[in-house]
């Protein structure tokens, strides 16, 4: 029986050095590579590959089939659906060798990915951002944005509990319909939640 705080199926391989945090479960045939650091209570689905240098942050979901190429940076509480994809070279060759030339992608704190969308290297997703299933992001996202499509455009906003925020009322509030916890457009495309003491802190 393994004494370290964390778990790792024993068909998957972690290289090292690596920091691994309490409680994080590595599932079966992911591979680890070296330098990578990932947080407590993260769950790395099956067939998960973290290249070296990514950092992950505390209570990190990614489901099956994903890849966190260098350059990729998930903030604590983000979710990677099955088979999303990562990039990190707008402009690969088989032919020509770019590795200095990566281009770092940023996931911030609660964000969601959804199975199958592709995060094109160079963006960030803000705080609580909501990319849909297939969509495809070019460029960086707003805080609690909700992104669809081909290319991927804002269709709305959701809440930090992972609801679509309905129509603002005539005060320019909109409740988040699990929490009750009201939002608000504080300037064009900028969204902030007046009842919560982190975004109260941005303004």
């Amino acid at each position: 029986m393994s004494d370290k705080p964390y778990y790792v199926h024993p068909s998957a391989y972690v290289d090292e050095p690596c920091e691994i945090g309490a409680g994080t479960k590595i599932w079966h045939f992911c591979h680890i590579m070296k330098n990578v650091r990932i947080g407590e209570r993260c769950n790395l689905g099956q067939n998960v590959f973290v290249a070296n240098d990514v950092v992950v942050g505390n209570n990190c979901k990614i489901q099956n089939n994903v890849s966190l190429y260098t350059g990729v940076e998930l903030e604590d509480d983000v979710f990677c659906g099955p088979s999303c994809v990562f990039t990190n070279v707008t402009n690969p060759r088989s032919q020509i060798v770019r590795h200095s030339q990566y281009s770092p992608t940023i996931v911030r704190r609660g964000a969601t990915i959804g199975a199958n969308a592709t995060i094109v290297c160079g963006a960030t997703l803000g705080r609580y951002a909501f990319i849909a299933a297939g969509a495809v992001v070019r460029g960086d996202v707003p805080d609690y944005a909700l992104m669809m499509g081909v290319p991927a455009h804002r269709a709305g906003w959701m809440s930090r509990h992972g609801h679509r925020l309905p129509k603002p009322d005539a005060d320019g509030i909109m409740l988040c319909p699990e929490s009750g916890w009201r939002y608000q457009e504080v300037e064009p495309g900028v969204l902030r939640c007046l009842d919560w003491p982190e975004d109260k802190d941005l303004e």
